[in-house]
């Protein structure tokens, strides 16, 4: 790929473009967005333990939502226009420090404050983001409406939410409807931006940008499973009723891993309308792998008394994660499969995932042993 010397000039890339993979620019991007990430599933685990559930989970999907919503602007923008000019080094390094701001306010979202640090935080990523089509609108005749439409809404989207964080107290009962209103308002603009043409958005990259996104996301279980096998004051041994759970826990992860990344292929077509599903349907696969990682927290914290919950609160804060994502996997990927049988197992899973947790006895023992098994059907019929 050829570099440009212009300031704020980015051509577009070629979307048949062979062997393209992440940069390392892309990768330090992630880790920034799930430093953000880690404190929404934090904030939620510290709300389902002070028995706050419900507010607690409001908080935690908004929260997700907005660093969600930066971290696939800058992706699928990188995928058609990343030219790797010092211009474009520098405008994402100027949005990873707002995506870091934005991880510094989240406890203001859980503690139902004026959301002030992330608010400017998320203003910075968001101004990146509309020079980086401004840039686009240059170098690109063929997409100069398509960009064009993208920075003004975003601008436009910008402009709403810093009317609702001044105008509006977060303990008001108008707080979330308007945040919904601005979410759909958010989902609309790729879809109006693009409705026309289309950027030349690189396929197997954004599959690799996304899986490697869930792989980070997930790595919350890992946080969790760490704190479990954690030797306590003077202990020669882990506590071996924390280290059953440690045991459980890593076969879920690496299940939720393995039922993601199998023959079966991601983003089928490329039509506007599949590409949109897919990528939204990614919001709540990759924030239930984060909550799943929290769930464990709450887990680990009831078993040790901390937790001002019963035990079955701390399953459910396993089990409903684990069944949003199976769900989710579903509907981005599995709902178009080819095989009759495979299309509806992961939703299937999901909804047993769901009875276990709510009743059966030895939950997460079952639960694990069934993902287990659902990893190796589904792979087996992968492959038939």
């Amino acid at each position: 790929m050829k570099k440009n010397s212009s300031f704020f000039y980015f051509p577009p890339r070629d979307s048949t473009e062979t062997h393209r993979g992440a940069t390392p620019l892309e990768l330090m991007f992630d880790l920034a967005a799930v430093i953000a990430i880690a404190a929404a599933a934090h904030g939620l685990a510290h709300a389902i333990e002070a028995a706050h559930a419900a507010q607690g989970i409001i908080s935690f999907v908004c929260s997700f939502f907005m660093i969600g919503l930066a971290w696939m602007n800058y992706t699928w923008f990188a995928s058609a226009y990343d030219d790797d000019s010092a211009t474009f080094r520098i405008l994402t390094m100027v949005i990873m420090f707002g995506a870091l701001m934005l991880a510094a306010g989240i406890g203001a979202v859980f503690e139902h404050q004026r959301i002030w640090l992330a608010l400017f935080g998320f203003i910075i990523m968001r101004l990146g983001m509309a020079a980086f089509w401004l840039g686009a609108a240059r170098a690109d005749p063929k997409h100069r409406k398509t960009a064009l439409r993208y920075a003004s809404g975003i601008a436009a989207m910008q402009l709403y939410w810093i009317g609702i964080v001044v105008l509006v107290a977060p303990t008001s009962a108008a707080y979330l409807p308007l945040f919904l209103i601005g979410a759909a308002g958010e989902l609309a603009v790729p879809a109006i931006a693009e409705r026309q043409r289309t950027t030349t958005w690189h396929r197997h990259h954004m599959i690799e940008r996304y899986g490697l996104l869930n792989i980070i996301v997930l790595g919350e279980t890992f946080i969790a499973i760490t704190a479990m096998i954690q030797l306590e004051d003077e202990a020669a041994l882990p506590n071996l009723e924390y280290l059953w759970l440690a045991s459980l826990s890593a076969i879920i992860a690496f299940s939720l891993w393995g039922v993601y990344f199998t023959a079966d292929g991601h983003l089928r077509s490329d039509a506007l309308r599949h590409a949109l599903l897919w990528a939204y349907g990614h919001f709540a696969l990759f924030a239930a792998g984060a909550a799943t990682g929290a769930g464990m927290l709450v887990m680990l914290n009831t078993l040790g008394q901390s937790a001002q919950i019963d035990t079955q609160v701390g399953i459910l804060a396993i089990a409903v994660p684990i069944a949003i994502y199976l769900a989710a996997l579903w509907l981005i990927r599995d709902r178009v499969h080819p095989n009759g049988t495979g299309r509806w197992l992961l939703l299937f899973v999901a909804g047993l995932v769901l009875l276990l947790g709510l009743a059966a006895p030895m939950a997460l023992e079952l639960i694990a042993l069934l993902l287990v098994a659902t990893v190796l059907v589904h792979r087996k019929l992968s492959c038939a």
